[in-house]
């Protein structure tokens, strides 16, 4: 209670609880008083100017609460207006003042609790400058905005803002919160904003804006914050009862928000806990109290006050503190420990206050608070530290317990055993990429103990089953093989056993490339002509330092050149020299280190350098002649690099040689120009001419001089003083003088003497004569010309260019001579003792006719010669006198006046006329060598005539495989030859001979053919023919060839093969052979041949006889290959302690194996398992490499090799070890605290893990960490030490140790580490959410960062950081050695483009914290692919493409998106590159670029191919072809280089067409048509046929090779009846194309008849007979029989006699049906129901001959003269004849009278026997071919044609008829071999129409027609009736169409009954007068008559 209240009285008030539990505070109360005092003093007097706002500020007055005020001028009240404002604060604004605005303003304060008021003193208020001019005021702000605060709750806030203007009227205020328009809440002219209940969203940034609207004044704008605070809550409140223990730490939590954040402040029993001054005492970060140490004062009431600026909150509990009695809870157990490891005995306790803790083993003791023994350590927890452990050490070991409340205790038992160590630990190492990684694990452990061993990486066991890259050996060594990007990490060795375990780590990594230099500028340099400078930033290095840069440089767009290879890697620019003018320039730069080479920097913009004149002359200036007076002048531009600019055209000079004149000049303004024609120059004369080429900048250099001659001219005259004579009668002799030499215009080359004939000009006969420069008269000779024949004849001179003038021509005739033989000589009008002879004049006369000689004489009776002399006209003679029946010579010849000419003589028997021979006989055959037999003969009959020439003809080939004769040899004017030697045959082949006749009147019939022999073997004739050779691979080389066509063979095919012969082109070695025994082979691969060497190979065939010819030699080179040994003359010395100098020599030559293209040295520790660094030297020139950043005072491996274009070779051998030299040492490595006391610690360490020598000894030098601390304690300890104990510390200090140890090249690094002297020590906190930045965010890389976490007293040693691939991934170690004072680490190793999480922990000497929270996920940007795409193959597509077919990489490798792949292929100039190599030698400087030509590239953007045709490639043109993959970060590496010929290629199309026939039952005819020409890619050089059985493939399946372009072929020896499938392929010198689609064919069913036997033939005076025996009837009994005919000559048989019975074997017919003269063969055909059988052997040749007439045997004459009863004779002659004519009269009226019986066959027979003439059927003939049923396109076969005794002939040709066997009505089958045979066959019959003329002894020899007439000549297209009527009714039902009814022509039709299989005449029912039916040719029929009926078919 509160009495006597006054204004003192007002304030806060609180009131605090107390029980026996403590007190409490509670919340404030606020007491408020009302009052009000006096105003104060203020100024008195204020002035404003006219039209400014005058300001009035109420005088302060004390009062509660504010008082309200009010304004008065000279005693009268303001009210507020548009002019007038009264602020918040009480203050008056008179906006735009105006005079009447002076006057006196007082305030009015009143309060509204007591009412009580006052009013302040006046103020005097003057306006001035009144009476100025009106000019409007700018906008002012005179009140701003405040800032304001506001509590959540209160009902409204005001916010105000006065301005000023003038004219006011126009002034608009507006409001503004956080830049938005406010429309609401604005009141008193806009002065104020009053915001109702504000809440947080109201809260903000206001503003007002005074505008003078219609004004070119600015507005103005002033603002304020609005503040809306909220009061405190509690988000974390403490329990309402805490107990804790004793000496133990409590948290109490409290924890409170709001606006502005409240402060925390602890109440301890009402009293304020000062935090700062109590240690044990601690308010944590979120307010809460933690208590350390706890004492029974503790207890009592804790309050938790949460205040700020909008109120306060409380909350409280109440903290128990307990003692308790000791209680061991966790005691030692019995334990079993490692010699020198640690242990620790258990022995924790519970109790209040904390139990002291003392260890015992037996009375000693070991460890207390007092007490601590070496190796004995008590820690925190009570439980005791041994370390290092002793054997000693076992035994029983006792903790006591104890407090002030009692005591406990507790035993365990400790057994020492030894130690597994591992001795041999895996050593971090860097390995290339596919090598092995091995890592070592060697281990000593008591023999009693089995040792486990597990590998784990980054924290995760390695799973050696599904990973076959991964295995263990036997001494638990682990080795990766084929180690890629997913290898790298951290690998443990963790050994487990019963005697310890023990675990070793070494990290695996990979170097990288550095990235591209950056920001690179080309600019043209200023100092220097031909320089462009060039800058750039070093780029990041790959985390390996850049050995060199690589500058590329692009001239005028070309391909990119390397133009400096080894640029120094600290610089930044270079300045580029020797560049060409008016080129422009672009360079680019990739850094290099250790890895490899990295990207290419962006490319610099494009430079120019300006133009200069050409600094070197044309090139290759060739001056020739052209013409007499012009020389043509031929030149190349000027190297391009010494151009200097566009050419814009030529200057060239030219003057006399050696003449003192001028030059003259000739301008080309053309650059593309370059040649020249000079022209009107003078004739055969010697010339200097120079060229020099011009630029816009001026003209260059002259060439040196050429000297050339105009050419020659013609001669202007002709010889003189020609004569021609003739000195024979073929020669004329020509004399001439030569033109005057200056007439000749160049050097004489000769002359040209001509004759040529009247009228034919253009037939010289011209001779060349060589000049005489002895004699002024020269002679030649024309000679070969025609006899007595008149030339004109000319000379002329010649010089090179050409011919001068002809001399005049002049006449000359050559001389007569004897003529040439009488043309045609033949003889007529033979009688008995005369005959006529006729001739035409000698094709030759050679002179003038004087006459002819014509001599005959009895044969071979050279006295019985009559010769006669008749004039040149008679052609014609008739000579008498002559003997009957005598042979007699005749010879006619001409005669000029030389005398007489060449006999042409024939013999002739008189009243005989000559015939044609008879065929030779007896032929026998002798002698018989390779390629010419000996044939004797007897000549046969002569024909009454001489034998002018003999014809030998052929069978060649194998028995059956053709029966086509040739002629093959002829032997003239020897008619008296028995025997001839037939030369120019074949060896070791079949024939079969035959011979010839020929006479005066024709060739004789062929003789009977001899006997088949085979010409004996031969060596082959020719060399196998388009013989290749291309490179197969490294070692060897693939042959081709066309092998020998059969018929060059020349022996048994058996014994036929090649041999090959090669040897190396450069002459060493030995000439090497192989022969191939296979007769078709065409290829062949040469093997263990020398890499990359030249070789020239022969082929040649052989037989068992010899060897052919060699082909001619080809050249082949072996494919590179890698170098087989290393470089010679190794030798390396250490120049530094990081680096050597590597030296060599060259690879010998016969181990490079191709071009070297550079070198590279591998070099290892010695002993280590790890994979060999590579140090590349590019090109083949360098010898020498310096190796930088290697291990100091290393023993180091090195060796060399050398690589090409293929890949590396082998490394020297052996390999030389150097050590690098020593340096200062690295810092010592491990540094921990193990133990840590108030005034002592111990520190361990391991030596530097880069010794770099001999350590000497160790430096620990410590001191407090603060900066006042000077004085450092220093101690130097023994090379073995490895811990020490540091004393006399302060407690509770940090103090920094500092490590170094020494060589003997002085102290090392240091290695540091903070540690504090306390015994609190605790697990560091984890460190906070690691971070990373986009922007660091690479490939294969993450910069993490993070903040640490509290170290615990104990300093952080190190950070460990794992990561996670997402999705499925584990959390693996990634580093488990990051700095202690890193916040940021640069995570590699990562996989790009995969997504992560990485999390972070801190290691003090405690132990680990916690990892830290989780990073957010985040991917790694893509990289270039890691790995090339397989190529699977590639294979010439076409003659200019090949195709490539590959495999991508796996996904893992593409290290991004898959955009495409890029082929890369360029062509392989072998012999460029050995020019290249000399080069390379010669020049130092030769880099790599320059070695290898450039490649073409080819992109494709579909990453789903696998397969793509490169096209447009050069033919005959070896490649190289490589593939990579690229995505949007760059390109992958190459596959390995793949070659190909591209040039040949196989056909890429099927031959078309394919069709199979099948031709008997054991052959299949195949034909085809060829590939499209477009894709033969090449001549085709045959085809293989694939045939087999079409349901046994496997089994039969075939190939027949067809080594010609043929279109068909014959398949034989097949099965019968059995379906084929066939595929055809055709080849060309590449190799087999594409097999067609298989087509299938059946051959014909087996089963048809076996060959009858041979046929004998028994001839009658007009008919044959032909008798046969049966042969195998096959599977069906026989049909029937058909005889086939051909004439000897011919080479196809035909039909002649079809359908005989199948019980007759034996058949006669008449010789009419044959052509008389002509001899023919014969054979016989069985047929049954599987279809036609064999054809019997062919008969003996039989002529178709009569037998003679006895008027004309030589004793009908003798009879005539011995009876000499002549007349009577002749009437009993005529008697007869005429009785005879009568009788033949009747049998033609009996023939075409249709009441005529039919002749029977007995008839027939008995007048053929009888020899009664006149009955002469003898113009029939035999036809063989019918173009109608070809022309049909049907196989047909003539109709059986019944035996000739059966039929009645008409008097008309009508006996030509076909037969159609259609497939559904016959059940035979066509005879396969006859389609081909006698394809379309048929057989033509004529008769003459008109009987026959009596014969007579003289008209005997009139030309009978049927005599010389060819029975081939048979008019074509002549209508034909057909003979008989056939129909395809069942037999027995007439046709009615058969008859015409009253008509006695009937037509004829072609039928066949259905049932039956022969043909049989049909005859229907006729008139009882009519017997028979007449069939006449279609022609005859009367009109009206019927057309043939449809389905039938008549033949014409």
């Amino acid at each position: 209670m509160i009495t006597s209240l006054d204004r003192t009285h007002a304030g806060f008030y609180r009131c605090i609880v107390r029980n026996r539990m403590g007190a409490l505070l509670q919340r404030q109360t606020e007491v408020q008083v009302a009052y009000m005092g006096s105003f104060e003093e203020s100024q008195k007097h204020q002035s404003v100017s006219h039209g400014e706002a005058a300001v009035i500020r109420a005088p302060r007055i004390a009062s509660f609460p504010r008082p309200q005020v009010t304004w008065f001028r000279d005693g009268r009240k303001i009210p507020p207006s548009s002019r007038i404002a009264i602020t918040l604060e009480n203050a008056l604004v008179i906006l735009s003042t105006v005079a009447p605005d002076a006057g006196r303003y007082s305030a009015q304060a009143v309060n509204d609790k007591t009412g009580d008021t006052k009013t302040s003193q006046p103020v005097a208020l003057a306006v001035e400058n009144v009476g100025g001019p009106g000019d409007p005021i700018a906008p002012t702000i005179i009140i701003p905005p405040k800032n304001t605060s506001v509590v959540t709750g209160t009902s409204e806030v005001t916010m105000e803002c006065v301005a000023n203007a003038r004219p006011l009227i126009k002034l608009h205020i507006t409001w503004k919160k956080d830049g938005v328009l406010l429309s609401s809440g604005i009141s008193d002219y806009n002065r104020r904003l009053t915001i109702p209940n504000p809440t947080g969203s109201d809260a903000g940034y206001y503003e007002c804006e005074a505008i003078l609207r219609s004004s070119g004044a600015s507005s103005v704008v002033r603002g304020a914050y609005l503040s809306v605070l909220e009061p405190p809550q509690f988000v974390k409140e403490p329990e309402r009862h805490i107990t804790a223990e004793m000496e133990k730490v409590v948290d109490v939590p409290c924890r409170a928000k709001g606006v502005p954040p409240p402060s925390i402040t602890w109440y301890k029993d009402s009293a304020v806990v000062e935090v700062g001054r109590l240690s044990r005492f601690r308010q944590r970060g979120d307010g809460g109290l933690q208590i350390s140490g706890l004492v029974p004062d503790d207890t009592g009431m804790f309050q938790c006050f949460a205040r700020n600026a909008a109120g306060e909150v409380q909350t409280s509990t109440y903290l128990a503190v307990t003692s308790i009695a000791p209680n061991i809870t966790r005691g030692p157990l019995d334990s079993t420990v490692i010699d020198g490891m640690s242990v620790v005995l258990a022995c924790e306790t519970s109790g209040a206050p904390r139990p002291a803790i003392t260890w015992q083993k037996g009375e000693r003791i070991l460890a207390s608070g007092s007490v601590q023994l070496p190796r004995f350590t008590l820690l925190e927890s009570g439980s005791l530290l041994v370390s290092p452990t002793h054997t000693s050490d076992a035994g029983t070991y006792t903790c006591l317990a104890t407090n002030s409340r009692g005591v406990d205790e507790a035993s365990a038992d400790l057994v020492v055993w030894a130690r597994t160590r591992i001795t041999k630990p895996p050593q971090d190492q860097s390995v290339i990429k596919g090598t092995q990684a091995s890592m070592m694990c060697g281990v000593t452990h008591d023999p009693r103990v089995t040792v486990r061993y597990v590998w784990e990486k980054d924290g995760a066991t390695l799973s050696m089953e599904g990973n076959p890259r991964i295995r263990l050996d036997r001494n638990s060594s682990l080795h990766i093989s084929q180690t890629w990007s997913g290898d790298i990490g951290t690998y443990t060795c963790r050994v487990l056993s019963a005697g310890g375990n023990d675990s070793r780590s070494a990290h695996l990594r990979v170097r990288q490339l550095p990235h591209a230099p950056e920001h690179p500028v080309a600019t043209l340099s200023a100092a220097e002509r031909r320089a462009i400078n060039l800058t750039w930033a070093k780029p990041f290095d790959g985390n390996s330092p850049l050995i060199r840069y690589v500058l590329e440089m692009s001239e005028n767009n070309a391909p990119w050149t390397v133009l400096l290879a080894s640029v120094d890697p600290e610089a930044t620019s270079v300045m580029v020299k020797g560049l060409i003018p008016a080129r422009s320039y672009q360079f680019r730069l990739c850094a290099v280190n250790d890895v490899g080479k990295g990207q290419f920097s962006k490319d610099t913009e494009r430079v120019s350098l300006p133009e200069e004149p050409p600094t070197a002359p044309p090139q290759n200036v060739i001056a020739s002649g052209r013409t007499n007076q012009s020389i043509m002048i031929q030149w190349q531009p000027p190297p391009e690099s010494h151009q200097n600019g566009i050419l814009k055209g030529y200057i060239i000079r030219y003057c006399l040689a050696g003449l003192p004149v001028g030059y003259q000049f000739k301008n080309i303004t053309d650059a593309d120009v370059n040649n020249l024609l000079l022209e009107d120059l003078i004739i055969w004369t010697n010339y200097e001419i120079e060229v020099a080429a011009y630029n816009s900048a001026g003209l260059g250099v002259y060439s040196s001089k050429v000297t050339e001659w105009t050419l020659q001219g013609v001669p202007t005259v002709p010889p003189g003083n020609v004569h021609a004579e003739a000195t024979n009668s073929t020669t004329i002799r020509f004399t001439w003088t030569a033109p005057s030499p200056q007439f000749i215009n160049g050097i004489n080359q000769g002359y040209k003497l001509m004759a040529w004939e009247p009228e034919q000009e253009e037939e010289v006969t011209m001779v060349t004569a060589r000049p005489n420069f002895q004699d002024s008269i020269h002679v030649g000779f024309v000679s070969g010309l025609k006899k007595f024949t008149e030339y004109f004849t000319s000379v002329l001179c010649f010089t090179t260019p050409g011919d001068g003038p002809r001399s005049t021509p002049q006449l000359a005739r050559t001389h007569e001579d004897v003529p040439g033989p009488v043309g045609h000589l033949s003889f007529t009008e033979i009688l008995d003792t005369s005959l006529k002879v006729s001739w035409q004049e000698p094709g030759e006369k050679n002179g003038i006719l004087t006459g002819y000689r014509i001599s005959w004489e009895e044969y071979n009776r050279t006295n019985t010669r009559v010769t006669h002399y008749l004039p040149n006209v008679t052609l014609e003679y008739r000579v008498t006198g002559l003997t009957a029946l005598t042979t007699y010579t005749i010879e006619v010849a001409a005669m000029t006046a030389k005398g007489q000419g060449q006999v042409s003589a024939s013999t002739i028997s008189s009243g005989v006329p000559p015939e044609l021979p008879g065929a030779p006989t007896n032929l026998g055959i002798s002698n018989i060598g390779p390629r010419s037999v000996t044939l004797q003969f007897r000549p046969g009959y002569d024909g009454k005539t001489s034998i002018s020439r003999w014809l030998v003809e052929a069978q060649v080939g194998v028995v059956g495989e053709g029966e086509e004769w040739l002629l093959i040899h002829q032997l003239p004017n020897e008619p008296d030859a028995r025997s001839m030697e037939v030369p120019d045959l074949n060896p070791f082949t079949y024939y079969s001979f035959r011979m010839r006749q020929v006479n005066i009147v024709g060739t004789s019939p062929p003789s009977q053919p001899s006997r088949k022999i085979q010409t004996l073997q031969a060596p082959p004739d020719m060399a196998p023919a388009n013989v290749t050779l291309r490179t197969a691979s490294e070692t060897s080389l693939w042959l081709r060839w066309m092998p020998l066509p059969e018929m060059e063979y020349n022996g048994n095919p058996e014994s036929v093969g090649y041999k090959i012969k090669y040897s190396r082109a450069d002459g060493h070695g030995k000439t090497l052979s192989h022969v191939v025994q296979d007769r078709v082979e065409r290829e062949y691969t040469i093997e263990d041949l020398e890499e990359w060497t030249e070789y020239r190979v022969q082929v040649q065939a052989f037989n068992a006889i010899g060897s052919g010819p060699w082909s001619q030699t080809v050249m082949g080179r072996t494919r590179e290959s890698v170098p087989s040994s290393g470089p010679t003359n190794v030798s390396v010395l250490a120049t530094t302690s990081s680096s050597m100098l590597v030296r060599w020599g060259e690879v010998p030559e016969a181990d490079r194996n191709g071009l070297v293209l550079g070198y590279k040295v591998l070099y290892k520790e010695k002993d280590s398992d790890s994979q060999p660094r590579f140090w590349l030297v590019e090109g083949n020139s360098s010898r020498s490499a310096q190796l930088t950043g290697l291990g100091k005072y290393v023993l180091y491996e090195v060796q060399v090799l050398a690589f090409t274009r293929i890949g590396d070779g082998s490394p020297s051998h052996p390999a030389i070890l150097e050590r690098t030299l020593d340096d200062v040492p690295g810092p010592p490595m491990g540094i921990l605290f193990p133990e840590v006391r108030t005034t002592s610690v111990r520190l361990i360490w391991q030596p530097p893990a880069a010794p770099n020598g001999i350590i000497l000894a160790y430096q620990i030098t410590y001191r407090l960490n603060a900066t006042t601390a000077n004085a450092a304690t220093v101690e130097v300890l023994a090379p073995s030490a490895r811990q020490f104990t540091a004393t006399g510390l302060k407690p509770e200090s940090v103090y920094l140790f500092r490590i170094t140890a020494q060589t003997r090249k002085g102290w090392g690094e240091a290695a540091e580490a903070l540690v504090v002297t306390t015994e609190k020590r605790d697990r560091p906190q984890p460190p906070s959410k690691p971070v990373v930045q986009q922007e660091n965010v690479k490939a294969r890389s993450v910069l993490l960062s993070w903040e640490p976490g509290s170290d615990g007293l104990s300093p952080v040693r190190y950070y460990t950081i794992q990561t996670r691939e997402l999705p499925s991934g584990r959390w693996a170690l990634h580093s488990a050695s990051v700095s202690h004072n890193a916040s940021t680490f640069v995570v590699d190793r990562l996989k790009p483009f995969t997504s992560y999480k990485f999390r972070v922990k801190a290691t003090n000497d405690i132990g680990d914290s916690e990892f830290s929270k989780e990073s957010e996920p985040l991917t790694t940007l893509q990289a270039a692919p890691d790995e090339a795409p397989t190529v699977v193959s590639v294979t010439p597509h076409t003659t200019t493409s090949v195709l490539i077919r590959w495999q991508p990489p796996s996904e893992d490798k593409i290290n991004g998106i898959l955009l495409g792949f890029r082929i890369r292929y360029r062509e392989l100039l072998y012999e460029g590159l050995r020019g290249f190599t000399l080069r390379g030698i010669n020049n130092p400087g030769a880099k790599w670029a320059e070695l290898t030509s450039l490649y073409s590239v080819r992109d494709l953007s579909r990453p789903s191919l696998t397969q793509y045709e490169l096209d447009n490639l050069n033919k005959h043109r070896r490649y190289e072809i490589r593939m990579s993959v690229y995505n949007t970060a760059g390109e992958g590496p190459s596959s390995p280089p793949h070659e190909v010929f591209v040039g040949e290629a196989v056909p890429t199309a099927v031959p078309r067409n394919v069709a199979v026939h099948g031709a008997t039952a054991t052959q299949l005819d195949v034909t085809w048509d060829p590939p499209p020409p477009e894709s033969q890619n090449g001549d085709i050089q045959g085809y293989k046929i694939y045939f087999w059985e079409a349901q046994r493939r496997n089994l039969t399946e075939r190939v027949k090779t067809l080594f010609l372009a043929e279109n068909g072929v014959k398949l034989k020896n097949l099965t019968g009846y059995t379906a084929y499938m066939v595929s055809v392929a055709a080849f060309n010198a590449a190799g087999d194309g594409p097999r067609s689609t298989p087509a299938r064919g059946q051959t014909q069913q087996a089963g048809a008849p076996g060959p009858p036997g041979v046929p004998i033939i028994v001839r009658y005076s007009s008919a044959i007979a032909i008798h046969w025996s049966s042969g195998d009837p096959g599977k069906g009994p026989i049909t029937r029989y058909i005889i086939e005919a051909r004439p000897s000559d011919e080479g196809l048989w035909d039909i002649l006699i079809k359908d005989i019975p199948k019980e007759v074997t034996s058949y006669t017919f008449s010789m009419d049906i044959l052509k008389p003269g002509v001899s023919y063969d014969f054979r016989v055909i069985a047929v049954n129901d599987y279809g036609f059988g064999t054809p019997s052997s062919p008969s003996q040749s039989v002529p178709a001959q009569k037998a003679n007439p006895f008027y004309e045997e030589w004793w009908f004459l003798v009879v005539i003269a011995l009876v000499g009863l002549i007349f009577i004779l002749l009437l009993v002659f005529v008697l007869i004849i005429r009785g005879q004519s009568k009788k033949y009269a009747k049998k033609t009226d009996s023939g075409t009278n249709p009441k005529s019986g039919a002749l029977g066959h007995g008839e027939m027979m008995s007048l053929d026997e009888s020899s009664f003439p006149a009955l002469e059927l003898n113009n029939r003939r035999l036809s063989v071919k019918n173009s109608f049923c070809r022309k049909n396109g049907l196989y047909t076969r003539s109709p059986p044609r019944p035996s000739p005794g059966s039929l009645h002939y008409s008097d008309e040709d009508v006996t030509k008829y076909n037969d159609l066997i259609p497939a559904e009505s016959s059940s035979l089958t066509e005879k396969p071999s006859e389609i081909s045979d006698s394809q379309g066959s048929d057989s033509e019959y004529e008769v003459d129409p008109s009987p026959q003329k009596a014969h007579s002894f003289v008209n005997h020899y009139i030309s009978d027609p049927t005599y010389y007439n060819s029975w081939r000549r048979q008019q074509k297209g002549i209508s034909r009736a057909q003979a008989y009527s056939y129909t395809e009714s069942d037999p027995g039902e007439p046709d009615p169409t058969a008859l015409s009814n009253g008509s006695s022509a009937q037509q004829g039709s072609l039928f066949r009954p259905k049932a039956s299989r022969t043909p049989t005449p049909q005859n229907p029912p006729n008139p009882p007068s009519q017997q028979s039916t007449l069939y006449r040719p279609p022609s005859s029929l009367a009109p009206g008559s019927r057309a043939p009926i449809a389905g039938f078919s008549s033949f014409v």
